[in-house]
């Protein structure tokens, strides 16, 4: 997926959420991810700038709602988020009640998905020690059945 010429903040999102696998793998799924990640990240900015750390927390239905899901669906698609480590869960005491929410992994968008990258380029590199791990079985199973 590549942005437009002239791509909005919204487009830009989005591909970039698609290119890491972050949206929605049904054609006919409605979430609108993009708009949790921007929101994610104003809180963040927010945050940081009021310095409360607390602000930048979205609890999963806050999060559901900005993505335009039910909090049921946003937990099945929390998981993929926390594998790249776009986001991380925290909690926080708020009114003598302890809050568990999620926050941008990052000061910034860039810094949450420098993390995500280099999480997929570990797994790459993995997965090709694992290719040269097979290619060596299939070379030395031919060798012996000579």
């Amino acid at each position: 997926m590549n942005p437009g010429v002239n791509a909005s903040k919204e487009e830009l999102a989005n591909v970039v959420l698609a290119r890491f696998g972050l949206i929605p793998r049904k054609k006919d799924a409605k979430a609108n991810f993009y708009h949790l990640l921007l929101e994610l990240y104003e809180r963040k900015k927010f945050a940081n700038k009021e310095k409360k750390p607390e602000l930048a927390v979205m609890t999963v239905e806050e999060m559901a709602t900005q993505a335009d899901i039910k909090r049921q669906t946003m937990y099945d698609h929390l998981k993929r988020w926390l594998i790249l480590q776009v986001i991380k869960k925290t909690s926080f005491a708020m009114h003598g009640k302890v809050i568990t929410g999620y926050e941008l992994n990052g000061s910034n968008i860039e810094g949450a998905f420098t993390r995500a990258q280099s999480i997929v380029n570990n797994h790459m590199e993995t997965s090709l020690e694992y290719i040269q791990d097979l290619q060596k079985q299939i070379k030395n199973e031919k060798l012996r059945n000579k």
